[in-house]
């Protein structure tokens, strides 16, 4: 196994037993793919009638910080003590942002990614 290999693997042992959305605890660190911290978790993002996960808000150090979201595919695992994505810190969403929750007046229904943002945003803003 290469060094790096190895490196990979003793950082997730450290993070933990996986363990399930539901589990995740508010402040937990949050790895980008290369293993450097990004935030802690914010808010897990769910359907909960459907108990379907769909994505975490992450607040990003250093602090004061700013919300960020992860969709549930940029998520690569969850541990007991981090989570860890499968993309680097600058391809995670910024739900703040007006054009990334804005409805196209041609289509007006939102795709899948727009209406996780929305809500991300709405659980942010206190609108939830």
């Amino acid at each position: 196994m290469s060094e790096q290999g190895k490196q990979a693997e003793a950082s997730t042992a450290e993070l933990g037993e996986p363990i399930a959305y539901l589990a995740l605890k508010e402040g937990t660190p949050v790895y980008d793919r290369t293993g450097e911290r990004v935030g802690v978790l914010e808010h897990v993002v769910a359907d909960e009638p459907t108990d379907i996960f769909e994505g975490l808000i992450v607040h990003t150090l250093p602090l004061p910080g700013r919300h960020l979201f992860a969709d549930a595919d940029q998520i690569a695992a969850l541990h007991e003590r981090g989570v860890l994505l499968s993309v680097d810190r600058d391809e995670l969403h910024d739900p703040s942002q007006k054009s990334t929750r804005q409805t196209n007046p041609s289509n007006p229904v939102d795709s899948p990614l727009q209406a996780r943002l929305r809500r991300a945003w709405d659980w942010i803003s206190g609108q939830l």
